[in-house]
């Protein structure tokens, strides 16, 4: 988690989530940041960036199976969509987000019994750290700073 929050730290004028995915032997394949303003890309989310570039250097395709995807905040539904999809092996995550969250808060689409595959699921690691930098990006961007 603390390498995601150092990418998060990069991620400019857009919201600061970071997203790291390691293989099974937790060597980094990926990690990028929201780039939905810079790219003007509703999908530019960093679990996503951070997921794609991981297909391309893991060697299995598509699939991520055993990869962890760690994300300094729950994923929404897209994302969480897309990590199952990819049948990623587990998902840790920070900060709790409780107006889109799909890892547990407002949906749980990686734990639901109708979908194939359900990663393991790691909340709340390091969701301090997570919030304050969401906390300061957002009390910035109303204080006009």
């Amino acid at each position: 988690m603390r390498r995601a929050l150092e990418v998060a730290s990069q991620s400019g004028d857009d919201v600061p989530v970071g997203a790291v995915v390691f293989s099974p032997d937790l060597v980094e394949l990926a990690s990028a940041v929201n780039r939905r303003e810079a790219d003007a890309d509703p999908t530019a989310h960093a679990e996503i960036l951070a997921m794609r570039q991981a297909a391309q250097v893991y060697g299995d395709g598509w699939r991520l199976e055993g990869c962890t995807l760690v994300v300094t905040l729950e994923l929404c539904t897209m994302c969480a969509g897309a990590a199952v999809l990819a049948r990623v092996g587990s998902i840790v995550f920070g900060a709790w987000e409780p107006k889109t969250g799909a890892v547990g808060s407002l949906w749980d689409v990686v734990r639901d019994q109708r979908l194939n595959h359900r990663p393991e699921v790691y909340p709340g690691v390091l969701a301090d750290e997570s919030a304050a930098m969401l906390r300061d990006y957002m009390n910035g961007r109303r204080h006009g700073a």
